[in-house]
């Protein structure tokens, strides 16, 4: 008879965030994650291909937590000024998986600008004042924002400095402000991971 099976696909996957959340991805280990579930790393090779494998779903996973939990809360009435804020605000309260994700050289960091990038041109193509512009208007739009918000949440996530949320706010408004009077693209582009 076949044993059953007691750690399950979504245990796994709970485990592993919780490595990266706690730990970044320099931890994201077999053994880190079996640690966390106090079992052997037996089920994690009988659930995954391989440690990629477990790593690309575990992606998909905090994906998922940041698009329908964080970035998409409404604090204000401009969404593009929402994803900033909570951007900032889940850098601020959950600083480690911020910094594997946005920070740490794991091979993510490329692949969070860009999944970034594209919620930015999805909600700014959505808001009547952005709808008209270009692809390249959009982008330096992006790039403008995308600099104070990314220097507020890492120096809020550090500790170094701290700001109230209207301050942040009208940090964000007149950044958006700013860059959308400039006439000149800011001809910087998001590196992809490709």
């Amino acid at each position: 008879m076949a044993r059953k099976k007691t750690i399950t696909r979504d245990q796994i996957l709970t485990a592993a965030y919780e490595v990266v959340a706690n730990d970044g991805f320099s931890k994201f280990t077999a053994r880190n994650i079996a640690n966390q579930m106090k079992c052997s790393t037996q089920p994690i090779y009988l659930e995954f291909a391989n440690m990629d494998d477990l790593k690309q779903e575990v992606v998909k996973v905090i994906f998922k937590h940041l698009s329908e939990d964080i970035f998409t809360r409404e604090v204000t009435t401009n969404r593009l000024i929402d994803f900033g804020l909570n951007y900032i605000d889940f850098a601020t309260k959950e600083k480690k998986l911020y910094r594997a994700l946005y920070l740490e050289d794991s091979g993510n960091g490329s692949m969070m600008q860009e999944t970034s990038f594209r919620w930015f041109k999805k909600i700014a193509i959505e808001h009547s004042d952005y709808a008209n512009l270009s692809d390249e208007q959009i982008q330096s739009i992006y790039i403008g924002f995308w600099i104070v918000a990314t220097g507020m949440a890492s120096l809020m996530s550090a500790g170094i400095l701290e700001f109230v949320q209207e301050d942040v706010i009208k940090a964000l408004e007149e950044t958006l402000a700013i860059v959308l009077e400039r006439e000149e693209i800011i001809d910087i582009k998001v590196k992809t991971s490709k």
